[in-house]
């Protein structure tokens, strides 16, 4: 292969690709939770060009191909939001996750004031728990998603950011 994976800001001709990545990668969190109808997989390809156009979103490239991503927003406390984190199953556990985490986190501190970093998700998450662990999250409560999936919720303050694994 020779190439390696650089991680930067989403552009608008990203949407369609972000939008299959999402839907490739919330298979398993569908399966896991025997739910086809979380929210990353029944978003629509107009709600994300949406979120690219307003959000903190970022992209792992491969090349061309975009092979991770992350969004995230402040809320009006304050606290960023940060969701919808996928790397491509073929290139999960090389630490590209943690690699996008630090780059939205970088970005919404420094450029929107965020306090704090702020994500959720679903409680038999595993792997998802253990990196958010791994990069300074602790829970802090739990929620319900729109579509019925247990969640965890976690925090961690701004300027902890993620290491690279």
């Amino acid at each position: 292969m020779g190439m390696s994976v650089t991680i930067s800001a989403a552009t608008e001709q990203d949407a369609e690709q972000i939008f299959k990545l999402q839907y490739l990668c919330f298979q398993s969190e569908a399966a896991l939770y025997g739910n086809y109808r979380i929210d990353p997989l029944v978003q629509t390809l107009d709600s994300v060009r949406a979120e690219v156009a307003q959000d903190c979103v970022f992209v792992a490239r491969l090349g061309d191909e975009v092979v991770g991503s992350v969004r995230g927003s402040v809320t009006e406390d304050g606290a960023a939001a940060i969701g919808k984190l996928c790397v491509h199953p073929r290139l999960q556990g090389h630490g590209i996750g943690a690699r996008l985490l630090k780059a939205a986190e970088s970005a919404l501190a420094e450029e929107r004031g965020a306090k704090r970093f702020r994500l959720h998700t679903g409680h038999r998450s595993e792997v998802n728990l253990r990196l958010y662990r791994k990069v300074g999250y602790t829970a802090v409560g739990t929620s319900e998603g729109s579509d019925g999936v247990p969640m965890i919720v976690l925090e961690k303050p701004a300027g902890t950011y993620a290491a690279t694994a």
